[in-house]
């Protein structure tokens, strides 16, 4: 029973990372056709970072109250209203009022996204337990199947906008959603991920020092991702380059792709030679490793130095350490957190991630305005140097957590 609720969270997870994934694309190649300025489009998407803060917490209690199979339908059907409700927008619009009416819907979005992502991620912890390799393994298959197939909506949203249109894109992603929903209703338990005592509201908070440092640690790892990748990395692409729409979003797609098989394989990279390691000494080297590479390309795009080469290598570099980064972040979580209140630990993390994502959202558009890719480099630099620091001051594991990656890697 519980590999059957993994099997159908996580296949839920992926049909709805596909249209998110897809959306994002969408709406940022449409709006950029339109005439949008950076800030605008990045403007487009605040509100659905903003939400997906509130939603974090307020959807891991709920998660621990009522059960994860309720919060995770309804985050896949809040985000077909959200998609059937971009279908209105109008180009004759004025600009205020469309930005307006997307940010509305993209909101909708955001919580959809962030009520699916705490379900799914906090149902492995009910699966898989802890005090062995199946947590880090189960963790690293989730986030990274994940990620690889957000990238895979990325180039899929621009794919359709090309082929079939806006409105003909967001109804094709309706319906598949739809059908993932009634299948989930049907067939997935209905007490998965629920807590013995129902917990307060006040418990959104966390009060374990663990989760609030790797949460600050989180916030400015998201952060200096979403600085140059959300708005400045397509717009440079696009309007800097010459690219075209599926040139954009193919790109950012093995972006994203690549990252996602990195991060699948964490354990295995961790683990090479059997040794045991150490998650949180690991994860700090990692942080180091990732500043190092986002301060070099901030320095050669900054001073011209082969820029083409540095923004397409340097940028696959900076994902494949990321990736090793966001794994472990994604693992310590789960192992810091007590079974019964997992979701309230995942929801208050998540929280912190959105945030992160928020502040890098709209840097994104505005350093890119004031000084274009460079400056956002530089932005995404800063962040690290903030993240590497915060993780210096991680605990250590619980006893029983200092996993051997040889086992993660034998399945043992």
């Amino acid at each position: 029973m519980k590999l059957r609720n993994y099997v159908l969270v996580t296949a839920g997870y992926w049909v709805f990372t596909l249209t998110d994934g897809a959306l994002r694309m969408l709406v940022l190649l449409h709006f950029n056709d339109l005439g949008y300025s950076p800030v605008s489009i990045a403007f487009l998407f605040l509100a659905y970072e903003f939400m997906g803060i509130l939603t974090n917490l307020l959807g891991g209690w709920v998660g621990a109250r009522r059960g994860l199979n309720r919060t995770l339908l309804a985050g896949l059907g809040l985000q077909i209203v959200a998609l059937a409700a971009l279908t209105m927008e109008q180009p004759s619009w004025e600009t205020w009022f469309a930005v307006a009416f997307v940010m509305a819907a993209q909101a909708l979005s955001g919580i959809a996204k962030d009520l699916t992502k705490m379900s799914s991620k906090s149902a492995v912890k009910t699966v898989a337990g802890d005090g062995d390799g199946a947590l880090f393994r189960m963790v690293a298959i989730l986030t990274g199947s994940k990620n690889a197939l957000k990238g895979v909506g990325f180039f899929l949203g621009g794919a359709l906008l090309s082929w079939i249109g806006y409105d003909e894109a967001l109804w094709a992603m309706a319906g598949a959603l739809a059908l993932t929903a009634l299948l989930l209703l049907v067939l997935l338990d209905e007490e998965i991920g629920k807590a013995k005592k129902k917990p307060p509201l006040r418990s959104v908070l966390s009060k374990s020092s663990a989760i609030n440092r790797l949460s600050a640690a989180r916030f400015f790892l998201l952060g200096s991702r979403d600085i140059w990748f959300v708005v400045a990395l397509p717009v440079f692409l696009s309007d800097e380059l010459g690219w075209s729409h599926q040139g954009t979003g193919g790109f950012l797609a093995v972006w994203v792709i690549g990252y996602g098989i990195v991060q699948s394989f964490a354990p295995r990279i961790l683990g090479r030679g059997g040794a045991t390691v150490n998650e949180v000494r690991a994860t700090q080297q990692w942080g180091l490793a990732l500043g190092v590479v986002s301060a070099v390309i901030a320095v050669t795009v900054a001073f011209d130095v082969a820029t083409n080469v540095a923004v397409v290598g340097g940028l696959i570099v900076f994902g494949v350490v990321f990736a090793m980064n966001s794994s472990l972040h994604s693992f310590l979580v789960l192992a810091y957190s007590d079974d019964d209140r997992v979701a309230l630990d995942v929801g208050f993390y998540y929280s912190a991630n959105a945030a992160g994502r928020l502040v890098g959202t709209l840097l994104s558009g505005v350093l890119y305005l004031w000084g274009g890719l460079a400056a956002a480099l530089w932005g995404s630099a800063a962040f690290v140097v903030v993240a590497w620091l915060l993780a210096l001051r991680l605990p250590p594991l619980p006893a029983g957590l200092t996993l051997s990656l040889a086992d993660v890697e034998s399945g043992d």
